[in-house]
């Protein structure tokens, strides 16, 4: 019997899309780490998150954006570093689990 894929336990796109939608959200309340996104086009990274949470999950959707490291390019020259990784890591871990995703699904 084949196993669903974290992208089928979570519920689909649609959940995948309420997650990045919350998540950015938080992130973007969060004094600690909005800065990095001031120059950014939201709804093109709102749209990319999706496309790449769907893909690492698993999900239908082909992901054919920059590698993580030339993402982050500019933000690591902007001093992004651990601290600012496990505060966006806590956003996401918290919408996942005020969602009701936990770590058996």
């Amino acid at each position: 019997m084949k196993e669903d894929s974290i992208y089928e336990r979570l519920g689909g796109q649609n959940s995948i899309d309420t997650v990045v939608d919350i998540f950015y959200k938080k992130v973007l309340a969060d004094d600690s780490v909005n800065y990095f996104f001031i120059k950014t086009d939201m709804e093109r990274q709102i749209r990319k998150q999706r496309e790449f949470l769907s893909y690492a999950f698993g999900g239908p959707t082909k992901y054919d954006g920059k590698r993580l490291i030339e993402a982050h390019k500019n933000a690591v020259l902007a001093g992004l570093n651990d601290s600012h990784f496990d505060t966006i890591v806590k956003h996401l871990s918290s919408t996942l689990f005020e969602l009701a995703v936990d770590d058996d699904n």
